[in-house]
């Protein structure tokens, strides 16, 4: 199948970046402090997708079995951006990453990253890993008043590039990212090897799935 569009908007965690062992660390160093137990790196993995405040809050709720107050919510959260902050770069794109998005460029497509990922986290991560030249517009989960699986980040990137929600395609990891492509109405190509609960993606409620984002542009006219 082959989809005509004028944009490509790629989510960041378990798409073009593995940050999954970073935030595990972080998150597991929290725990330490706070006085909980660590948890399984897979676990965590399990809990990335819908921002860093849907993290925190189930990695709480799994060892106080029932949701934290907020003052054990704040102290938490300024304790997992700190270590966070110290190890966010260390992350490193998914093979063929560069190349996907580099060839995509030449075609002459508009290119964005939109995640629920804090902006503070975002740039310095993406600057890193050399893909942030690549991206016309980035928009994170403090961007705008809301994030994925709403459809205003997909949408205010459209507005942005003076496309139609028909014309863009997001790629992603997640079940997160589906809903939200299916809610602004653009396309939705996924990856197998992401973030989502460790639970496959449905074929039916994608346009494609590609093993590799080095598949990508041969989807595109």
């Amino acid at each position: 199948m082959a989809f005509y569009v004028k944009a490509v908007m790629f989510d960041l965690d378990g798409t073009l970046v593995h940050t999954a062992p970073e935030i595990a660390a972080s998150i597991n160093k929290m725990l330490a402090e706070l006085g909980f137990p660590v948890m399984p790196q897979n676990q965590i993995e399990s809990y990335i997708g819908e921002g860093a405040q849907a993290l925190i809050m189930r990695c709480l709720a799994a060892n106080i079995q029932g949701e934290p107050d907020g003052a054990l919510f704040e102290r938490a959260q300024a304790l997992f951006f700190a270590h966070y902050a110290d190890n966010v770069t260390q992350s490193k794109p998914y093979d063929g990453v560069v190349q996907a998005l580099s060839t995509l460029q030449n075609k002459g497509l508009r290119l964005a990253c939109v995640t629920n990922k804090p902006e503070r986290f975002t740039i310095p991560l993406l600057d890193k890993c050399g893909l942030l030249d690549f991206f016309e517009v980035v928009v994170s989960g403090d961007t705008l008043p809301k994030k994925k699986p709403d459809p205003i980040q997909l949408r205010y990137i459209c507005a942005k590039f003076n496309v139609l929600e028909a014309e863009a395609m997001l790629v992603g990891d997640s079940l997160i990212d589906v809903k939200t492509a299916h809610a602004a109405g653009c396309y939705i190509v996924t990856v197998p090897y992401g973030y989502n609960q460790g639970k496959p993606i449905d074929h039916n409620l994608v346009d494609e799935t590609i093993p590799s984002l080095t598949d990508l542009a041969g989807l595109l006219t």
